[in-house]
């Protein structure tokens, strides 16, 4: 019969402690980085399982968080949020934490989903993605002082709680100013209706960068929803004005995907810039704005296992920038 692989195998196996180990699996955050990695690769090789009732018991901790998959829309910009809970995920792992994922079609739902999980499960905290003005899903945890991050700022109190986001302004100024510099002074911009805040500031950003270059942004952007064909329509309606933009910035991968139809199909060589350097805005030679979803990923669980360390804390916030991948000369 094989041995019962228990913490003392694992101890002589990465040749630490019995203390060490079991810190590893309850508080990894109190070991070196060299030595927790260590003691993992040990645990995996040997196939080893903590008894995690008795650990529950002993810490006061599950070691699960719960995270939302959002509802599928057009299947490009939905691998954004797959890749983040890829992150999210291994992350997770790395810190001796598991993620439970669950799903629901609106704020409501969701909201609703918050206390069934809490019933039926022992949660530690939640990540929530996807936040927007108002948002009354952070403000139902935090009555409840419920520990939690957002992937996302809150907009209206951007100090209220602890948060991640990446800066959609930084890139879209950055994709502008690397337009006019190649000479397009009317650039254009595709965008999401005002009050998103995500679509609000990646706005700004292509504002900002157009006035910093000295030229006047009016008349240069559309607002749309989301899309491939709504990204076509709203192409088509800035080349029909009397000075059409010679370059185009969007707010998504899948706007940039729609122009690019439209500008093939009329002939017009205008260059297009996306948002999320999606898997088929690299197959299609789209340059795009790429986010650090794995970093972003990682300093949400970093977050919330400090707040479940010291939940007293004050909280803190992480603005991640994004990088301009080119593809194709403007």
């Amino acid at each position: 019969m094989a041995e019962k692989v228990t913490i003392a195998t694992v101890a002589r196996h990465a040749q630490v402690s019995r203390q060490t180990v079991s810190n590893v699996i309850n508080a990894p955050q109190l070991v070196r980085p060299e030595t927790r990695q260590r003691v993992q690769d040990a645990i995996v090789a040997l196939g080893y399982r903590a008894n995690q009732a008795a650990r529950q018991m002993r810490t006061g901790r599950s070691r699960l968080i719960a995270v939302r998959i959002e509802p599928t829309r057009d299947g490009i910009n939905g691998t954004v949020l797959d890749r983040f809970l890829h992150g999210l995920t291994e992350t997770a792992e790395a810190s001796g934490y598991r993620v439970m994922l669950y799903t629901a079609p609106d704020v409501d739902r969701e909201i609703a989903a918050y206390g069934d999980l809490l019933s039926a499960y022992e949660l530690d905290g939640f990540v929530i993605t996807g936040t927007d003005h108002g948002d009354p899903r952070t403000a139902w945890l935090a009555e409840r002082e419920i520990p939690f991050v957002t992937f996302g700022r809150p907009w209206d109190h951007p100090h209220a709680h602890s948060w991640v986001d990446v800066d959609g302004a930084a890139g879209t100024a950055e994709a502008t100013a690397h337009l006019v510099t190649a000479g397009h002074h009317r650039t254009g911009f595709i965008g999401w209706p005002a009050g998103s805040g995500v679509g609000d500031d990646r706005r700004a950003g292509w504002r900002r960068a157009l006035l910093d270059a000295g030229m006047d942004p009016d008349g240069l952007d559309v607002q749309t929803e989301d899309g491939i064909a709504e990204g076509a329509r709203a192409a088509r309606e800035l080349l029909g004005r009397p000075v059409p933009p010679s370059a185009l910035v969007c707010a998504s991968d899948s706007l940039a995907l729609g122009a690019l139809q439209t500008l093939r199909s009329a002939g017009t060589a205008v260059p297009v810039i996306g948002f999320d350097d999606t898997p088929v805005a690299a197959a299609v030679g789209l340059s795009s704005v790429s986010q650090p979803l794995g970093d972003a990923a990682a300093r949400c669980v970093d977050l919330l296992t400090d707040l479940l360390d010291g939940p007293h804390r004050d909280p803190r916030q992480v603005l991640l920038r994004p990088a301009l991948v080119l593809r194709h000369p403007a």
